[in-house]
This record gives C-alpha cells, structure tokens and sequence, in this order.
C-alpha cells in the first residue's frame, strides 16, 4: 500500500510540473511579450530554437508563436518574395495547435491576438489582390477558413461615432471642402468590406478613400503603401478632418482611413473594417488601431 502512494503521489508530482511548466515557463512567457512588442523576426528566431529543444516537445506554444510570426513578417513584401511558403507554413502550424489536445484553450487565451492577426490577414489579402498575386491571396483565403472556421473570437472593438447619421440640412451646411469630404465619405457607413473594393457594392480600404476623395479631384492610388508615399506628412497637432490616417504593424503600410473629427479632438476615422465594412472608430479609445497609428498625410488643402 505504501509503495502504491508513493507511486501515486510521484505520478501526481509529474502532472503538475508538466502542466506547470507552460503555464509559467520563462521562455514561453518571453516569446508572447515579443510578440506583443512587434518584435517578429526575434519571435520568429527564438520560437525556432524552442521547436529544435526536445524539453519543449510537452508545449505547442512555440508552433503557436513561430506561425503568426511568420504570418506578420510575410506581409512584408521583400520579405515574402524570399519566403513564399510562409503562408502554407503557417497554416499548418496554426491548425497542429488547433487540433491539439489544449488548442481550444490556447486559441481563447490568445483571442485578441488572433482577432487582429485576422483583420491584418483580411486586410493583406485585399492587397494581394490588387498587386494580381493570385497565389497569395488564394494562400490567405484558404488560411482564413481553415484556421479561423469554428473558432470564436472577439471582433475588433470599435468606437463608433455618435454623429455617424448624417442628415440632409446637415449636408447643406457642409460647405467647406473637408466638410464636404466627410460628408461625401459618411454617405457609405454600413458598406460591406470586400477584398480590394472600390465601389459602392463594397470597399476595402484604400479602395474606400481613393472612391471618396476622387470625387473632389483628388487621384489617390490604389494601395495604401502607395497612398501614404503620395500624401504630404503632417504631425499630429495638425491633422484635420479629410485628412488621411496611416496605419502599420511591422512591414508595409497596412490600413488607411479618413479623419472625421475637428482639429484637436480624439481621433476618430472613416474606415473600412473587414469584420463591420464602412464606420467610424475613435482611433485613441481602441488599443487594436492605437498600437498601429503610424502617420498622417494631407492630400487636400
């Protein structure tokens, strides 16, 4: 009986280290603050050595890391023409940690990470498919469904403007060029997204303001890393409603939006959401849009 307990509490001793051991491992703890920090190729690096370390084969953890790593370093152009297989890569990581024995309570753990690792992938395939990479955007689609299919997860949590109805004596008092950019752009809240949109029946982003301010004689072109290249940069003090909003997580410029607010307020844009399509977030109240604002650019006087 004696040696029957000490078995037994042996046993119990090995379950709890294990179990222990990826809730509060160091290097485990490390690859997610990395993450966090934007520091993807370190994530990248060090995710590897944990996957080639036989005393990390109890963790999925660094599959986890190593995967969307790789997934926010292919969004950088040069980067993903050297590594093409990134995507497929990814996927297969992503959905070996799916399909593990704890990948429904990793997956939860990290929903807001994989909620906007989701629109950074929405987003980058609406950009393939306006550069005609085909390949990569089907990669991207074939991602999407794969890995996000029954998973719930937090949208994007957004701001919306109180003042997002725009009413027609409104409109007639609109008389400013930027009022008038604001109100044009405000006619479109409630637009699906749709991968590289340009039109009314859905936009994406770039497509959304290249729409909107071609109206006032101004020709943007088509992606956003080209957008921000043409606009003139002006500091955050001052930026004005109409002007546009640039946004970046650790590659190219990934999203644009219009300013609607007056000078001097919180920021709050027209943009276009790949979970909600065409509305307005106060960029200051969301940590998602806050963590990524890159720049403003002027492109009307």
């Amino acid at each position: 009986m004696k040696q029957i307990a000490q078995k037994y509490f042996i046993l119990l001793i090995f379950i709890y280290a294990g179990t222990s051991a990826q809730a509060q491992n160091p290097k485990l703890d490390k690859l997610e603050m990395l993450f966090a920090q934007k520091h993807y190729r370190k994530v990248y690096r060090k995710a590897n050595r944990l996957l080639d370390n036989p005393e990390y084969d109890f963790s999925v953890i660094p599959t986890y890391y190593r995967s969307v790593s790789l997934l926010q370093l292919a969004q950088n152009e040069y980067w993903f023409s050297k590594h093409p297989e990134a995507i497929n890569e990814a996927k297969n990581g992503l959905l070996l940690v799916k399909n593990s024995a704890k990948g429904k309570a990793i997956f939860s753990a990290h929903k807001n990470e994989l909620s906007w690792l989701k629109e950074d992938l929405t987003s980058w395939a609406s950009d393939l498919k306006r550069q005609k990479n085909e390949q990569g955007f089907s990669d991207v689609q074939k991602l999407l469904s794969a890995v996000f299919e029954g998973i719930i997860i937090e949208e994007e949590v957004v701001e919306e403007s109180e003042n997002s109805a725009i009413t027609d004596s409104e409109e007639e008092t609109a008389t400013d060029e930027r009022s008038k950019i604001v109100v044009s752009a405000e006619k479109h809240l409630g637009t699906p997204y749709v991968w590289a949109g340009s039109s009314p029946s859905g936009f994406d982003c770039s497509g959304f303001t290249s729409y909107v301010l071609q109206e006032f004689g101004v020709q943007l072109p088509r992606r956003a890393e080209d957008q921000h290249k043409m606009a003139k940069k002006i500091k955050r003090r001052e930026v004005q409603k109409g002007d546009l909003i640039f946004f970046k997580n650790g590659g190219s410029i990934s999203h644009v939006g219009i300013v609607v607010s007056e000078k001097g307020e919180a920021i709050v844009m027209i943009h276009a959401s790949s979970s909600r399509g065409i509305i307005e977030t106060n960029v200051d109240d969301s940590e998602y849009w806050s963590k990524r604002l890159y720049s403003f650019g002027r492109v009307v006087n």
